[in-house]
């Protein structure tokens, strides 16, 4: 029997209000929208991600990423208190819910979401284990640095890394474990190691900082490990997750669409483009059943952008790093992003 296609849409539009009725925001969701602040955890400061300019502002990736969530939630991008932080640190702090949500650059790993029971919404960005060096001390594959002392963070995944990447090559290492990247790079730049071992993004910006020519150092083009760097958030608020995870799609989305900051009011007044093409009454029951208010992506958009205008602004060609976009390119242009559909 055929079934009218209005009818089927009205029924279950019946359905969804009636199970919306009965749905409640999570515990951190509640506490961000009550707070009306968006609690942050950041790096102590790695350029292109997370750190203070020379006016005390903060500017990178992670923080225009928070920045998106606090305007998606509570529609007002600045509402967002950064909480810098050290690697052994950010664990504790949102297990503890001192924050709502890290931005770290931190490696989505089976143990952290089974062990720490943090969850991981998305990958913001793709990198890869690598080694800076000085060019005076000719290093010119891992081969070379059998032996020798290498400098690290504590809590990260770099460590162990290294030593089953070392010990598979029948190698050997001293590791200097610092507790934070500033304290590891000046053990690094005062000639402690011959090599220091982070993500190859926070390579180069470490490099950038050097004490005298930046161009005295050089990053291996060796990589050992994948880095999936993700958001994270407490594994005991599913809607919160959802929240964080959606917005980070929205942004990548927004850029396989073409929506970008400034053709947005033209995008929605088309109503043509798949990021937008929804009726008033399918956006309002989205958000309710997200537990934050209808617009939450057009708000997240006109803060930020889309992913690319992130990504080129901090990171990219637009900034010192100039990092090419390799694997952070979306996944019809040969990289990995990919983010699932709306409907």
């Amino acid at each position: 029997m055929k079934i009218d296609r209005t009818v089927c849409c009205a029924v279950m539009l019946v359905l969804t209000l009636a199970v919306l009725s009965r749905v409640e925001a999570g515990e951190v969701l509640d506490g961000v929208k009550a707070r009306g602040q968006l609690r942050c955890g950041v790096s102590e400061g790695i350029p292109g991600f997370s750190e203070r300019d020379a006016d005390g502002h903060w500017r990178g990736l992670d923080v225009d990423f928070c920045r998106a969530v606090a305007a998606a939630v509570l529609g007002d991008m600045a509402k967002v208190e950064f909480m810098p932080l050290s690697s052994t640190a950010r664990f504790p702090a949102l297990q503890s819910r001192k924050i709502d949500l890290l931005l770290h650059n931190t490696t989505w790993t089976l143990t952290r979401e089974a062990v720490l029971k943090v969850q991981f919404p998305g990958i913001l960005f793709y990198d890869e284990q690598g080694f800076l060096v000085p060019v005076a001390a000719k290093i010119a594959t891992l081969a070379d640095l059998d032996g020798a002392t290498i400098c690290m963070v504590k809590g990260t995944t770099h460590r162990r890394n290294l030593e089953t990447y070392f010990e598979a090559k029948g190698w050997s290492m001293k590791p200097l474990v610092s507790d934070s990247a500033p304290e590891a790079a000046a053990a690094f730049f005062a000639g402690r190691c011959r090599a220091y071992t982070s993500d190859a993004a926070q390579l180069a910006g470490i490099r950038l900082r050097a004490p005298a020519d930046p161009q005295a150092f050089v990053i291996l083009p060796e990589r050992i490990a994948k880095e999936p760097l993700s958001p994270v958030v407490w594994g005991g608020d599913p809607e919160w997750t959802t929240v964080i995870r959606w917005v980070l799609n929205t942004l990548i989305l927004a850029e396989e669409y073409g929506v970008t900051r400034d053709n947005f009011d033209a995008v929605i007044a088309e109503n043509r483009n798949l990021l937008v093409r929804r009726s008033a009454e399918e956006r309002n029951i989205i958000a309710r059943s997200m537990g934050i208010e209808p617009g939450w992506g057009i708000r997240a958009l006109r803060a930020v952008g889309n992913y690319g205008e992130m990504y080129e602004r901090n990171v990219g060609r637009d900034s010192p790093l100039k990092i090419e976009r390799g694997l952070n390119r979306l996944w019809n242009q040969g990289g990995l992003h990919y983010a699932p559909p709306i409907d």
